[in-house]
């Protein structure tokens, strides 16, 4: 039986659940931590008092979560008598934060806290100097890798090759269900107990989706006979109980309001706000090697579409949907000795060969929308390094504005160099549409090897971006 946790500090953690009845609110959940047996969370709001409910108990610790609105510029709520600011009014100006990727594949939680959190600690000082109104969070909010180290079955899942038949370990599934409840709890814990994203994410309501390491590196894209065992099942099913609460701040057995698939298949989330609509395709709930998304996750993605109104969308693509061409890359693996191990990456992507019809299709989408007089920009995440893109077309382009990682370390410069080199090739999977990738505004090569995260402000009708940069410092603005 797993040790218990220490007493968790995480929390409390405040997400966007969609518009609130009032024109100048927002519906809001809160989550919250505490040992077991401690007394249930008091919590106010200018509205009254909403009593949480106990939504998971696991190793000692009790869940809660409460749902209630917030209307005005100077909304806040409080719990146990500590009082949060959130700016709940989106009807005007808006201060928009896009961060990904936040941790590393080994050895994250033991990084120099200070270096680690060296950008949230900088976004943390730019929300309390001009507050944020939401933060969007585009995949990768953990990094779940070391879950695998916590019993011998996993490691034995990790090393499973399908074609080999490769045994695996002896196991228990009551055991391992525990096991795997007690790591992924404990990563949440100590991932978003860190000081400065606490701080952030107990005043600025959260939209978020997740990719491959909330789950393990590469989920979907490795062999399906391995996603689809019994232990790459129960993984999943882990995985996504800790996601929905801890990233969507919902119950495990429910569904988030923003979902538009209520089968529980597809996590796809929309969320209309005044003059904004905020969509995010789940790519990971379906995916396997042959295909990004299944059909409820399309019924999902098309749907959504269907229902945005605003003048404006934010689409998160955890994966970016503008980008090189890498059938060159993917060709030239099978060529060089024990490239192979690195082809689940390229599968990751929207641009491999194995899904440029589902890419066409998910462009096709994107395209339809834009030029439907919902101007829209793609926000994505997932590569570790800082670029941008433009889809042209009959009127304004599409832009794809990347940001990854806020606390995961750059790839060697020589990657970016060779991505930038294929990107100079161009692409254009729908003719009339052709896509380019462009250096950041102020610098001169395509892609940053820098940690960075990105900022949106709306002033009227008007968007503009601009990149925070590790090294580099804040990019000047861009008009979108």
């Amino acid at each position: 039986m797993p040790q218990s946790h220490p007493p968790p500090t995480t929390g409390p953690l405040l997400f966007l659940r969609g518009p609130s009845a009032a024109t100048d609110g927002i519906a809001v959940a809160v989550i919250l931590p505490r040992p077991e047996g401690a007394p249930r969370p008091d919590i106010t709001h200018p509205g009254g008092a909403t009593t949480p409910t106990r939504i998971a108990r696991q190793d000692g610790i009790d869940i809660w979560r409460a749902a209630f609105d917030l209307t005005g510029a100077g909304a806040w709520y409080a719990v146990d008598g500590a009082r949060y600011p959130v700016r709940a009014d989106l009807t005007g100006d808006l201060h928009i934060a896009f961060v990904s990727c936040n941790g590393q594949e080994a050895d994250d939680l033991t990084r120099d806290p200070a270096r680690r959190n060296r950008l949230w600690a900088d976004l943390l000082a730019r929300h309390r100097a001009d507050p944020l109104h939401l933060m969007l969070q585009g995949g990768d909010q953990i990094y779940a890798d070391e879950v695998l180290d916590a019993d011998p079955a996993l490691k034995a899942w990790r090393r499973y090759r399908p074609s080999g038949r490769a045994p695996l370990s002896a196991w228990d599934r009551t055991d391992l269900t525990q096991t795997l409840n007690h790591a992924f709890l404990d990563r949440y814990l100590a991932t978003l107990g860190q000081p400065e994203t606490a701080a952030l994410m107990a005043e600025v309501p959260s939209f978020a989706m997740w990719d491959d390491h909330d789950i393990c590196d590469g989920w979907g894209s490795l062999p399906t006979e391995q996603l689809d065992c019994d232990i790459g099942r129960l993984l999943f099913a882990v995985a996504r109980r800790w996601f929905l609460i801890f990233q969507t701040g919902t119950a495990p057995d429910d569904l988030p309001e923003a979902a538009p698939d209520r089968t529980g298949r597809n996590l796809t989330l929309h969320i209309p706000l005044p003059g904004l609509d905020l969509i995010a395709p789940d790519l990971r709930s379906e995916r396997r090697p042959e295909m990004m998304m299944g059909p409820t996750g399309w019924f999902a993605v098309k749907g959504a579409l269907a229902r945005a109104t605003a003048p404006r969308s934010l689409i998160l693509s955890t994966v970016p949907a503008l980008g090189p061409r890498l059938s060159l890359v993917e060709t030239m693996m099978h060529y060089i000795p024990r490239a192979q191990k690195y082809e689940d990456d390229l599968r990751d992507q929207w641009q491999s060969r194995w899904h440029r019809a589902e890419w066409r299709r998910f462009l096709r989408a994107i395209t339809g929308h834009h030029e439907g007089g919902h101007k829209t920009t793609l926000l994505s995440g997932e590569i570790h390094l800082a670029t941008r893109a433009t889809m042209a077309g009959p009127g304004t382009p599409v832009h794809q504005l990347v940001a990854s990682g806020i606390s995961h370390d750059p790839p060697p410069c020589a990657w970016a160099w060779t991505l930038g080199a294929l990107a100079r090739l161009g692409e254009a999977p729908l003719p009339a549409h052709p896509i380019r990738l462009h250096p950041l505004p102020g610098h001169r090569t395509i892609y940053r090897a820098e940690r960075n995260y990105l900022l949106l402000h709306r002033e009227g009708a008007d968007w503009r971006a601009r990149w925070i940069l590790e090294n580099s410092g804040p990019t000047p603005g861009m008009d979108l």
